[in-house]
Protein backbone atom coordinates (compact mmCIF):
# COMPACT_ATOMS: atom_id res chain seq x y z
CA UNK A 1 0.00 0.00 0.00
CA UNK A 2 3.03 1.99 -0.08
CA UNK A 3 3.42 2.46 3.59
CA UNK A 4 7.07 1.80 4.67
CA UNK A 5 7.92 -0.68 7.62
CA UNK A 6 9.69 2.24 9.39
CA UNK A 7 6.05 4.50 9.34
CA UNK A 8 4.32 0.42 10.70
CA UNK A 9 6.88 0.99 13.75
CA UNK A 10 6.08 4.25 14.45
CA UNK A 11 2.11 3.99 14.45
CA UNK A 12 2.48 0.68 16.11
CA UNK A 13 4.42 2.03 18.78
CA UNK A 14 3.65 1.90 22.36
CA UNK A 15 6.51 4.15 22.93
CA UNK A 16 5.49 7.33 25.14
CA UNK A 17 6.03 10.00 23.39
CA UNK A 18 7.46 11.83 27.16
CA UNK A 19 10.63 9.46 26.77
CA UNK A 20 11.34 8.81 23.39
CA UNK A 21 12.64 5.51 22.27
CA UNK A 22 13.24 3.10 24.94
CA UNK A 23 16.85 2.35 23.62
CA UNK A 24 18.11 5.51 24.62
CA UNK A 25 16.22 6.39 27.75
CA UNK A 26 18.83 4.94 30.15
CA UNK A 27 21.58 7.19 28.83
CA UNK A 28 19.45 9.81 29.09
CA UNK A 29 18.23 9.37 32.44
CA UNK A 30 22.16 8.68 33.08
CA UNK A 31 22.96 12.48 31.60
CA UNK A 32 19.91 13.89 33.62
CA UNK A 33 21.11 12.42 36.78
CA UNK A 34 24.36 14.20 36.14
CA UNK A 35 23.10 17.40 35.30
CA UNK A 36 20.39 17.63 38.47
CA UNK A 37 22.95 16.17 40.81
CA UNK A 38 24.94 19.11 40.05
CA UNK A 39 22.41 21.46 39.61
CA UNK A 40 21.32 20.73 43.34
CA UNK A 41 24.93 20.83 44.17
CA UNK A 42 25.58 23.42 42.88
CA UNK A 43 22.06 25.21 44.06
CA UNK A 44 22.46 24.22 48.08
CA UNK A 45 25.80 25.81 47.89
CA UNK A 46 24.51 29.22 46.75
CA UNK A 47 21.26 29.09 49.36
CA UNK A 48 23.93 29.13 51.65
CA UNK A 49 25.40 32.28 50.18
CA UNK A 50 22.03 33.75 50.07
CA UNK A 51 22.18 34.09 45.92
CA UNK A 52 18.43 32.85 45.70
CA UNK A 53 18.06 34.69 42.11
CA UNK A 54 21.49 32.68 40.72
CA UNK A 55 19.13 29.62 42.13
CA UNK A 56 15.89 30.37 40.54
CA UNK A 57 17.74 30.77 37.34
CA UNK A 58 19.68 27.40 37.64
CA UNK A 59 16.65 26.01 38.43
CA UNK A 60 14.72 27.64 35.25
CA UNK A 61 18.01 26.33 33.29
CA UNK A 62 17.56 22.26 34.89
CA UNK A 63 14.26 22.43 34.28
CA UNK A 64 14.39 23.37 30.67
CA UNK A 65 17.52 21.06 29.59
CA UNK A 66 15.36 17.91 31.79
CA UNK A 67 12.28 19.13 29.28
CA UNK A 68 14.44 18.82 26.47
CA UNK A 69 16.56 15.62 27.27
CA UNK A 70 13.11 13.60 27.94
CA UNK A 71 10.60 15.33 25.23
CA UNK A 72 10.76 13.43 22.05
CA UNK A 73 9.32 16.65 20.11
CA UNK A 74 12.17 18.36 21.05
CA UNK A 75 14.73 16.56 19.73
CA UNK A 76 16.74 19.05 17.62
CA UNK A 77 17.27 21.02 20.29
CA UNK A 78 19.20 18.25 22.14
CA UNK A 79 22.34 19.37 20.20
CA UNK A 80 21.46 22.95 20.56
CA UNK A 81 21.44 22.17 24.47
CA UNK A 82 24.76 23.21 25.71
CA UNK A 83 24.86 26.06 23.93
CA UNK A 84 21.74 27.20 25.04
CA UNK A 85 22.47 26.88 28.79
CA UNK A 86 25.93 29.15 28.24
CA UNK A 87 23.57 31.30 26.70
CA UNK A 88 21.00 31.37 29.54
CA UNK A 89 23.77 31.32 32.19
CA UNK A 90 26.43 33.41 31.10
CA UNK A 91 24.13 35.89 29.10
CA UNK A 92 20.90 35.94 29.75
CA UNK A 93 21.00 35.41 33.52
CA UNK A 94 23.69 38.32 34.02
CA UNK A 95 21.89 40.89 31.83
CA UNK A 96 18.36 40.14 33.96
CA UNK A 97 20.79 40.10 37.19
CA UNK A 98 21.92 43.32 36.52
CA UNK A 99 18.22 44.84 36.23
CA UNK A 100 17.44 43.34 39.59
CA UNK A 101 20.51 44.71 40.68
CA UNK A 102 19.46 48.21 39.78
CA UNK A 103 16.68 48.02 42.25
CA UNK A 104 19.26 47.03 45.42
CA UNK A 105 21.28 48.54 47.44
CA UNK A 106 23.82 46.16 46.60
CA UNK A 107 27.18 47.68 47.23
CA UNK A 108 30.11 48.05 49.69
CA UNK A 109 28.33 47.47 53.42
CA UNK A 110 25.37 45.50 52.00
CA UNK A 111 27.09 42.83 50.08
CA UNK A 112 25.62 39.73 52.65
CA UNK A 113 22.40 38.25 53.04
CA UNK A 114 19.92 39.13 55.10
CA UNK A 115 20.89 36.39 57.84
CA UNK A 116 24.34 36.70 56.83
CA UNK A 117 24.65 40.41 57.92
CA UNK A 118 22.73 39.62 61.14
CA UNK A 119 25.42 36.66 62.15
CA UNK A 120 28.06 39.29 61.56
CA UNK A 121 26.70 41.88 63.35
CA UNK A 122 25.61 38.92 66.48
CA UNK A 123 29.32 38.64 66.46
CA UNK A 124 30.69 41.69 67.48
CA UNK A 125 31.85 41.72 71.05
CA UNK A 126 32.89 44.95 73.56
CA UNK A 127 34.54 44.81 77.07
CA UNK A 128 31.58 45.97 79.50
CA UNK A 129 32.23 48.18 81.85
CA UNK A 130 33.81 46.19 84.78
CA UNK A 131 35.21 43.13 82.60
CA UNK A 132 38.30 41.78 83.63
CA UNK A 133 41.39 42.14 80.68
CA UNK A 134 44.29 40.09 80.81
CA UNK A 135 47.54 39.56 78.92
CA UNK A 136 47.95 36.09 77.27
CA UNK A 137 50.14 33.55 76.76
CA UNK A 138 48.87 30.57 74.38
CA UNK A 139 49.09 26.89 74.43
CA UNK A 140 47.97 24.11 71.53
CA UNK A 141 47.22 20.22 71.81
CA UNK A 142 48.47 17.65 69.18
CA UNK A 143 44.36 17.56 68.63
CA UNK A 144 44.22 21.30 68.12
CA UNK A 145 43.00 22.42 71.21
CA UNK A 146 43.72 25.43 72.56
CA UNK A 147 44.89 26.99 76.86
CA UNK A 148 45.43 30.73 77.83
CA UNK A 149 47.81 31.48 80.58
CA UNK A 150 46.06 34.72 81.51
CA UNK A 151 47.30 37.24 83.93
CA UNK A 152 45.34 40.54 85.45
CA UNK A 153 46.48 43.51 86.18
CA UNK A 154 47.00 42.38 89.31
CA UNK A 155 49.70 39.88 88.14
CA UNK A 156 47.44 37.05 89.32
CA UNK A 157 47.40 33.91 86.89
CA UNK A 158 44.45 31.75 85.43
CA UNK A 159 44.35 28.87 83.38
CA UNK A 160 41.73 29.23 80.34
CA UNK A 161 40.52 26.20 78.65
CA UNK A 162 37.36 26.42 76.23
CA UNK A 163 33.90 24.76 78.25
CA UNK A 164 35.23 24.47 81.90
CA UNK A 165 35.41 27.74 84.08
CA UNK A 166 38.58 30.00 84.92
CA UNK A 167 41.35 28.04 86.96
CA UNK A 168 42.38 30.54 89.66
CA UNK A 169 46.08 30.86 90.27
CA UNK A 170 47.15 26.78 89.96
CA UNK A 171 50.55 25.60 91.33
CA UNK A 172 52.98 23.64 89.67
CA UNK A 173 52.00 20.14 89.43
CA UNK A 174 48.39 21.33 89.17
CA UNK A 175 46.05 20.90 85.87
CA UNK A 176 48.97 19.71 84.06
CA UNK A 177 51.13 22.63 84.57
CA UNK A 178 54.77 21.49 84.96
CA UNK A 179 56.47 24.56 85.82
CA UNK A 180 56.70 28.27 85.61
CA UNK A 181 59.35 30.79 84.04
CA UNK A 182 60.90 33.59 86.13
CA UNK A 183 57.98 35.77 84.37
CA UNK A 184 55.29 33.49 86.25
CA UNK A 185 54.44 31.99 82.73
CA UNK A 186 53.79 27.77 83.32
CA UNK A 187 56.95 26.20 81.05
CA UNK A 188 54.74 23.85 79.70
CA UNK A 189 50.93 22.15 79.93
CA UNK A 190 50.91 18.62 79.60
CA UNK A 191 49.26 17.45 76.62
CA UNK A 192 49.88 20.90 74.96
CA UNK A 193 52.58 22.73 73.50
CA UNK A 194 53.83 26.56 74.68
CA UNK A 195 53.23 28.72 71.33
CA UNK A 196 55.75 31.15 70.14
CA UNK A 197 54.66 34.33 70.93
CA UNK A 198 55.18 35.78 67.23
CA UNK A 199 53.30 32.46 65.29
CA UNK A 200 50.46 32.78 68.02
CA UNK A 201 49.84 36.42 66.75
CA UNK A 202 49.68 34.85 63.38
CA UNK A 203 47.01 32.22 64.48
CA UNK A 204 43.59 33.22 62.73
CA UNK A 205 41.72 30.63 64.86
CA UNK A 206 42.50 31.58 68.15
CA UNK A 207 40.55 35.39 68.12
CA UNK A 208 37.10 33.42 67.29
CA UNK A 209 37.97 31.08 70.25
CA UNK A 210 35.82 31.14 73.28
CA UNK A 211 37.43 30.26 76.47
CA UNK A 212 35.74 29.46 79.89
CA UNK A 213 31.63 28.70 79.91
CA UNK A 214 28.90 30.66 78.78
CA UNK A 215 28.59 33.96 80.00
CA UNK A 216 31.94 34.70 81.32
CA UNK A 217 33.65 33.89 78.13
CA UNK A 218 37.12 35.32 77.66
CA UNK A 219 38.63 36.29 73.59
CA UNK A 220 41.73 37.51 72.41
CA UNK A 221 40.99 41.31 71.27
CA UNK A 222 44.91 41.74 70.38
CA UNK A 223 48.27 40.97 69.96
CA UNK A 224 48.77 41.06 73.81
CA UNK A 225 45.62 41.82 75.17
CA UNK A 226 42.60 39.11 76.14
CA UNK A 227 39.08 40.31 77.99
CA UNK A 228 35.79 39.46 78.99
CA UNK A 229 34.25 39.63 75.88
CA UNK A 230 30.32 40.19 75.60
CA UNK A 231 27.82 40.32 72.21
CA UNK A 232 27.92 44.54 71.57
CA UNK A 233 24.21 43.91 69.77
CA UNK A 234 20.59 41.77 70.78
CA UNK A 235 18.52 41.28 68.16
CA UNK A 236 14.99 40.84 68.18
CA UNK A 237 13.75 38.84 65.53
CA UNK A 238 9.80 39.94 66.18
CA UNK A 239 10.91 43.96 65.69
CA UNK A 240 13.26 43.24 63.15
CA UNK A 241 15.49 45.61 65.18
CA UNK A 242 18.96 45.24 66.96
CA UNK A 243 19.87 46.99 70.58
CA UNK A 244 23.03 48.26 71.50
CA UNK A 245 24.14 46.99 74.67
CA UNK A 246 26.84 49.52 75.24
CA UNK A 247 24.61 52.64 74.76
CA UNK A 248 21.06 51.50 74.92
CA UNK A 249 20.85 52.60 71.46
CA UNK A 250 17.59 50.91 69.05
CA UNK A 251 18.67 50.15 65.59
CA UNK A 252 15.79 49.06 62.94
CA UNK A 253 16.37 48.05 60.19
CA UNK A 254 15.57 50.53 56.96
CA UNK A 255 16.22 49.46 53.92
CA UNK A 256 19.07 46.55 54.53
CA UNK A 257 20.44 49.04 57.24
CA UNK A 258 20.21 48.93 60.79
CA UNK A 259 19.56 52.68 61.67
CA UNK A 260 18.75 54.72 64.93
CA UNK A 261 16.54 57.39 65.80
CA UNK A 262 19.46 59.54 65.36
CA UNK A 263 20.56 58.28 62.16
CA UNK A 264 23.67 56.14 63.39
CA UNK A 265 23.99 52.94 61.32
CA UNK A 266 25.29 49.28 61.84
CA UNK A 267 27.91 48.11 59.41
CA UNK A 268 27.18 45.93 57.75
CA UNK A 269 23.89 45.79 56.22
CA UNK A 270 22.80 43.79 53.43
CA UNK A 271 21.31 43.32 50.47
CA UNK A 272 17.77 44.71 50.13
CA UNK A 273 15.07 45.89 47.60
CA UNK A 274 14.69 49.72 47.66
CA UNK A 275 12.81 49.98 44.54
CA UNK A 276 13.39 53.26 42.64
CA UNK A 277 15.50 54.81 44.62
CA UNK A 278 18.94 54.24 42.59
CA UNK A 279 16.90 56.23 39.93
CA UNK A 280 16.13 59.07 42.00
CA UNK A 281 18.92 59.80 43.39
CA UNK A 282 21.03 59.87 40.38
CA UNK A 283 18.09 62.62 38.85
CA UNK A 284 17.19 64.19 41.88
CA UNK A 285 20.44 64.48 43.78
CA UNK A 286 21.99 68.48 43.67
CA UNK A 287 25.28 67.15 43.29
CA UNK A 288 24.19 65.07 39.98
CA UNK A 289 22.05 67.14 38.97
CA UNK A 290 24.65 69.95 38.78
CA UNK A 291 27.35 68.32 36.39
CA UNK A 292 24.89 66.19 34.58
CA UNK A 293 23.14 68.56 32.16
CA UNK A 294 26.41 69.44 30.10
CA UNK A 295 28.06 65.59 30.35
CA UNK A 296 24.49 64.77 28.61
CA UNK A 297 24.78 67.10 25.82
CA UNK A 298 28.55 66.17 25.71
CA UNK A 299 27.38 62.36 25.65
CA UNK A 300 25.42 63.50 22.37
CA UNK A 301 28.08 65.53 20.93
CA UNK A 302 30.62 63.14 21.13
CA UNK A 303 29.78 60.08 19.10
CA UNK A 304 28.02 62.05 16.70
CA UNK A 305 31.62 63.91 15.68
CA UNK A 306 33.26 60.49 16.12
CA UNK A 307 30.86 59.10 13.24
CA UNK A 308 31.10 62.10 11.28
CA UNK A 309 34.74 62.28 11.62
CA UNK A 310 35.87 58.80 10.80
CA UNK A 311 32.99 57.97 8.18
CA UNK A 312 34.05 61.14 6.18
CA UNK A 313 37.91 60.04 6.19
CA UNK A 314 37.16 56.50 5.56
CA UNK A 315 34.75 57.59 2.63
CA UNK A 316 37.47 60.12 1.44
CA UNK A 317 40.14 57.95 0.99
CA UNK A 318 38.22 55.17 -0.20
CA UNK A 319 37.29 57.52 -3.15
CA UNK A 320 40.57 58.29 -3.46
CA UNK A 321 41.55 54.30 -4.38
CA UNK A 322 38.40 53.75 -5.45
CA UNK A 323 40.06 55.08 -9.26
CA UNK A 324 41.20 51.48 -11.23
CA UNK A 325 44.28 53.36 -12.73
CA UNK A 326 45.73 54.69 -9.03
CA UNK A 327 49.04 53.09 -9.10
CA UNK A 328 50.18 51.49 -5.63
CA UNK A 329 46.40 51.58 -3.84
CA UNK A 330 47.08 48.01 -2.41
CA UNK A 331 50.33 48.95 -0.82
CA UNK A 332 49.24 52.31 0.82
CA UNK A 333 45.98 50.65 1.82
CA UNK A 334 47.89 48.28 3.96
CA UNK A 335 49.57 51.05 5.80
CA UNK A 336 46.42 52.98 6.15
CA UNK A 337 44.96 49.63 7.53
CA UNK A 338 47.92 49.56 10.79
CA UNK A 339 45.85 51.42 12.81
CA UNK A 340 43.23 48.96 12.87
CA UNK A 341 45.51 45.97 13.06
CA UNK A 342 47.14 47.45 16.86
CA UNK A 343 45.03 47.28 20.11
CA UNK A 344 43.22 50.21 20.95
CA UNK A 345 44.35 50.18 24.23
CA UNK A 346 47.90 50.29 23.33
CA UNK A 347 46.86 53.37 20.90
CA UNK A 348 44.97 55.45 23.27
CA UNK A 349 48.06 54.93 25.75
CA UNK A 350 50.37 55.95 23.04
CA UNK A 351 48.29 59.13 21.76
CA UNK A 352 48.28 59.73 25.78
CA UNK A 353 52.33 60.46 25.63
CA UNK A 354 52.14 62.49 22.31
CA UNK A 355 49.64 64.61 23.19
CA UNK A 356 51.09 65.45 26.68
CA UNK A 357 51.60 69.23 26.76
CA UNK A 358 55.19 68.58 28.59
CA UNK A 359 57.14 66.08 27.24
CA UNK A 360 54.61 65.15 24.18
CA UNK A 361 55.88 64.75 20.75
CA UNK A 362 53.01 66.43 19.52
CA UNK A 363 53.56 69.68 21.26
CA UNK A 364 56.93 69.82 20.21
CA UNK A 365 56.37 70.02 16.85
CA UNK A 366 53.57 72.40 17.20
CA UNK A 367 56.15 74.62 19.44
CA UNK A 368 58.80 74.35 16.71
CA UNK A 369 56.62 75.77 13.69
CA UNK A 370 54.14 77.94 15.02
CA UNK A 371 55.51 78.53 18.45
CA UNK A 372 52.22 77.03 20.30
CA UNK A 373 52.07 74.12 23.24
CA UNK A 374 48.33 73.42 23.58
CA UNK A 375 47.23 72.53 26.89
CA UNK A 376 45.43 69.32 25.89
CA UNK A 377 44.42 67.77 29.10
CA UNK A 378 43.72 71.29 31.36
CA UNK A 379 41.32 73.26 28.44
CA UNK A 380 38.41 71.77 28.57
CA UNK A 381 38.36 72.41 24.31
CA UNK A 382 41.10 70.97 23.59
CA UNK A 383 40.72 67.98 25.21
CA UNK A 384 37.32 67.50 23.55
CA UNK A 385 38.78 67.79 20.07
CA UNK A 386 41.85 65.32 21.59
CA UNK A 387 39.31 62.52 21.74
CA UNK A 388 38.01 63.23 18.23
CA UNK A 389 41.56 63.22 16.89
CA UNK A 390 42.49 59.90 18.76
CA UNK A 391 39.14 58.37 18.04
CA UNK A 392 39.52 59.51 14.54
CA UNK A 393 42.38 57.63 14.13
CA UNK A 394 41.06 54.30 15.64
CA UNK A 395 38.15 54.67 13.67
CA UNK A 396 38.98 55.56 9.89
CA UNK A 397 40.46 52.53 8.83
CA UNK A 398 37.35 50.66 9.83
CA UNK A 399 35.04 52.80 7.57
CA UNK A 400 37.66 53.32 4.66
CA UNK A 401 37.27 49.28 4.19
CA UNK A 402 33.51 49.51 4.55
CA UNK A 403 33.27 52.38 2.64
CA UNK A 404 36.03 50.79 -0.19
CA UNK A 405 33.75 47.36 -0.56
CA UNK A 406 30.42 49.03 -0.86
CA UNK A 407 31.49 51.57 -3.42
CA UNK A 408 32.84 48.67 -5.70
CA UNK A 409 29.15 47.17 -5.24
CA UNK A 410 27.55 50.26 -7.40
CA UNK A 411 26.83 49.45 -10.64
CA UNK A 412 29.02 51.96 -13.02
CA UNK A 413 26.29 51.84 -15.84
CA UNK A 414 24.21 54.43 -13.39
CA UNK A 415 27.07 56.65 -13.33
CA UNK A 416 28.05 56.43 -17.33
CA UNK A 417 24.17 57.18 -17.66
CA UNK A 418 24.61 60.52 -15.17
CA UNK A 419 27.42 61.75 -17.42
CA UNK A 420 25.32 61.24 -20.58
CA UNK A 421 22.98 63.12 -18.63
CA UNK A 422 25.74 65.99 -17.88
CA UNK A 423 25.98 65.75 -14.44
CA UNK A 424 29.15 66.63 -12.97
CA UNK A 425 31.23 65.23 -10.36
CA UNK A 426 29.96 66.78 -7.32
CA UNK A 427 26.27 66.01 -8.67
CA UNK A 428 27.28 61.98 -9.41
CA UNK A 429 28.83 61.90 -5.59
CA UNK A 430 25.50 63.30 -4.00
CA UNK A 431 23.05 62.24 -6.13
CA UNK A 432 24.50 58.43 -6.47
CA UNK A 433 27.04 57.72 -4.37
CA UNK A 434 26.64 58.60 -1.21
CA UNK A 435 22.66 57.69 -1.10
CA UNK A 436 23.83 54.04 -2.35
CA UNK A 437 26.56 54.31 0.19
CA UNK A 438 24.32 55.10 3.33
CA UNK A 439 21.95 52.30 2.14
CA UNK A 440 24.94 49.51 2.83
CA UNK A 441 26.36 51.70 5.77
CA UNK A 442 23.39 53.24 7.46
CA UNK A 443 23.34 50.53 9.98
CA UNK A 444 26.77 49.88 10.63
CA UNK A 445 26.81 54.40 11.20
CA UNK A 446 24.34 53.22 13.62
CA UNK A 447 26.09 50.64 15.25
CA UNK A 448 29.10 53.00 15.46
CA UNK A 449 27.23 56.01 17.35
CA UNK A 450 26.06 53.15 20.14
CA UNK A 451 29.53 52.55 20.69
CA UNK A 452 30.90 55.63 20.70
CA UNK A 453 27.98 56.81 22.92
CA UNK A 454 29.30 54.49 25.33
CA UNK A 455 33.67 54.44 24.54
CA UNK A 456 34.21 54.46 28.11
CA UNK A 457 37.89 53.01 27.16
CA UNK A 458 38.55 56.01 25.38
CA UNK A 459 37.56 58.47 28.05
CA UNK A 460 38.80 56.43 31.00
CA UNK A 461 42.42 55.70 29.20
CA UNK A 462 42.96 59.10 27.67
CA UNK A 463 41.88 61.55 30.15
CA UNK A 464 39.63 59.93 33.05
CA UNK A 465 36.87 62.14 32.05
CA UNK A 466 39.39 65.54 32.82
CA UNK A 467 39.46 68.00 33.50
CA UNK A 468 37.54 68.35 36.50
CA UNK A 469 34.66 70.51 36.57
CA UNK A 470 34.71 73.49 38.06
CA UNK A 471 32.70 73.82 41.34
CA UNK A 472 31.09 70.41 41.25
CA UNK A 473 30.89 68.57 44.36
CA UNK A 474 31.20 64.59 42.92
CA UNK A 475 34.43 63.45 40.97
CA UNK A 476 32.85 65.07 37.18
CA UNK A 477 34.77 66.37 34.21
CA UNK A 478 34.22 68.10 31.08
CA UNK A 479 35.25 64.82 29.03
CA UNK A 480 33.16 62.78 30.68
CA UNK A 481 30.08 60.78 29.36
CA UNK A 482 27.00 59.52 31.07
CA UNK A 483 29.18 56.00 31.56
CA UNK A 484 32.62 57.35 32.72
CA UNK A 485 30.35 59.79 35.44
CA UNK A 486 28.39 56.84 36.58
CA UNK A 487 31.28 54.39 36.50
CA UNK A 488 33.47 57.34 39.03
CA UNK A 489 30.59 57.97 41.14
CA UNK A 490 29.70 54.32 41.62
CA UNK A 491 33.25 52.77 42.03
CA UNK A 492 36.08 55.71 42.04
CA UNK A 493 33.77 58.24 44.24
CA UNK A 494 35.70 57.50 47.56
CA UNK A 495 32.53 56.50 49.19
CA UNK A 496 33.03 52.12 48.41
CA UNK A 497 31.47 50.37 45.47
CA UNK A 498 28.00 50.57 44.53
CA UNK A 499 26.86 48.64 42.37
CA UNK A 500 22.60 48.85 42.95
CA UNK A 501 23.23 52.26 41.26
CA UNK A 502 25.92 51.60 38.58
CA UNK A 503 23.67 48.91 37.59
CA UNK A 504 20.55 51.11 37.52
CA UNK A 505 22.01 53.75 35.38
CA UNK A 506 22.96 51.35 33.03
CA UNK A 507 19.33 50.30 32.70
CA UNK A 508 19.31 54.55 31.95
CA UNK A 509 22.00 54.28 29.29
CA UNK A 510 20.00 51.45 27.60
CA UNK A 511 17.23 53.35 27.41
CA UNK A 512 19.00 55.90 26.08
CA UNK A 513 20.62 54.29 23.37
CA UNK A 514 17.82 52.33 22.41
CA UNK A 515 15.33 54.80 21.47
CA UNK A 516 18.12 56.17 19.87
CA UNK A 517 18.65 52.97 17.87
CA UNK A 518 14.91 52.94 16.97
CA UNK A 519 14.79 56.41 15.62
CA UNK A 520 17.96 56.07 13.94
CA UNK A 521 16.78 52.78 12.04
CA UNK A 522 13.86 55.06 11.13
CA UNK A 523 16.31 57.36 8.71
CA UNK A 524 17.50 54.04 7.71
CA UNK A 525 14.07 53.35 6.04
CA UNK A 526 14.50 56.36 4.64
CA UNK A 527 17.76 56.18 2.89
CA UNK A 528 16.56 52.80 1.48
CA UNK A 529 13.63 54.44 0.24
CA UNK A 530 16.06 57.37 -1.46
CA UNK A 531 17.99 54.49 -2.90
CA UNK A 532 14.63 53.30 -4.85
CA UNK A 533 14.72 56.67 -6.79
CA UNK A 534 18.46 56.56 -7.42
Amino acid sequence: MGVSQETLRTKGSSTPAFFGSLSSLPLRLLILVAIDAGAIWFGLQQVRNGAYVLVIALGIVTLMANVIILLRDTYPLRWMLPGLVLMALFSIYPNLYTIYIGFTNYGDGHLLSKPQAIERIQSELYLPEGGSAYSWTAYKSDDGDYALWLVDADGLGYLATVGEPLIDQPQAGEHGIVDFDANGIPTGIEGYTKLNPILATTDQNLPNIKFGVEGETIQIRSTSDAAQLVPRYTYDPEANAFTDNLTGRVFEDIQGTYTSMDGQTIIPGYSAWIGLQNFKNFFTSPAVRGPLFRILIWNFIFPILSVLTTFGLGLLIALFYNDPNFKGKKLVRSFLIVPYTIPSLITILIWKGMLNPEVGVVNDILDGLIGISPSWTTVPMLARIALVIVNLWLGYPYFMLVCSGALQSIPSDIYEAAEVDGANAWQRFRKITLPLLLVAVGPLLIASYTFNFNNFNLIYLFIGGGPPIAGASIRAGHTDILISFVYNMAFEGGRGQNFGFAAAITLVIFVIVAVLTLFQFRYTNMWEEVSENV
